[in-house]
């Protein structure tokens, strides 16, 4: 994941802050992510859960994340395309309702963990597992956002 981060900021790293910004967040999170999950390099004893703590800072940077994408960059994307194409437009209709439902998934594991007191051991590491997935998932909708946008409208991006 961490190299696709790199692949993206090399298409369209420097070409907007907001983006850049936003490619920044992908990759606290997904460092985070590795983090809680205890993924290489960080060591953790893999029998234990992670501290609340660490669970809640993950949860917050998730829900930055995935509110800086529907109420920032979308915004902006959509815009540039509504302007600008048809076509692109068409393309984002098709791709936003899919990120919607990777958003539900990645709020639903924020309302579960963010606060959570009780007993996850038995749970936590397939709903942490169900939402990486839906991430990698989202991530690869996001880029073809990315794509659309700076193929089709990098002239007037």
């Amino acid at each position: 994941m961490l190299n696709k981060i790199e692949q993206a900021r090399e298409q369209w790293g420097g070409s907007n802050q907001l983006i850049d910004t936003w490619l920044g967040k992908r990759q606290e999170l997904i460092v985070n992510y590795c983090q809680i999950a205890g993924l290489a390099p960080f060591e953790t004893n893999s029998q234990a859960l992670p501290e609340l703590a660490a669970i809640q800072e993950f949860c917050n940077k998730l829900v930055d994340y995935v509110s800086t994408g529907h109420f920032e960059v979308y915004k902006e994307v959509v815009a540039r395309c509504e302007k600008h194409g048809k076509s692109s437009l068409e393309q984002i209709d098709l791709i936003i309702p899919k990120i919607t439902k990777t958003t539900d998934i990645s709020l639903e594991f924020n309302d579960k963990y963010a606060e959570n007191k009780d007993d996850i051991s038995n749970v936590f590491d397939k709903h942490l597992s169900t939402l990486i997935e839906s991430l990698e998932q989202r991530f690869e909708l996001e880029d073809k956002l990315l794509i659309t946008l700076f193929e089709k409208h990098t002239n007037s991006a």
